[in-house]
């Protein structure tokens, strides 16, 4: 899907509220999530490269922090999108 914002899914499908960005960075997909119960949020938080996620996926193991939010971010639909986008 696409608006002004950019292409975007949603990463829970049963909350549409919740949408989930994608775009080429300089070297990797980028995400970025935007809330509608919390607007400011886009604004808070900036693009995130897929390494730096898959990093702090790993930080939350080794500091037993439970299960990383890898589930919201998902590399292949992020793909998926911007191939067929082109």
């Amino acid at each position: 899907m696409q608006d002004e914002l950019g292409l975007y899914y949603h990463p829970i499908i049963e909350n549409k509220k919740i949408r989930m960005y994608v775009r080429s960075g300089s070297d990797n997909i980028e995400f970025r999530m935007w809330y509608a119960d919390d607007p400011g949020m886009w604004d808070d938080h900036g693009w995130v490269e897929w390494p730096a996620i898959q990093q702090a996926a790993d930080f939350y193991k080794e500091e037993g922090r439970g299960k990383p939010p890898l589930h919201l971010y998902d590399i292949e639909i992020a793909k998926r999108l911007m191939k067929d986008s082109l």
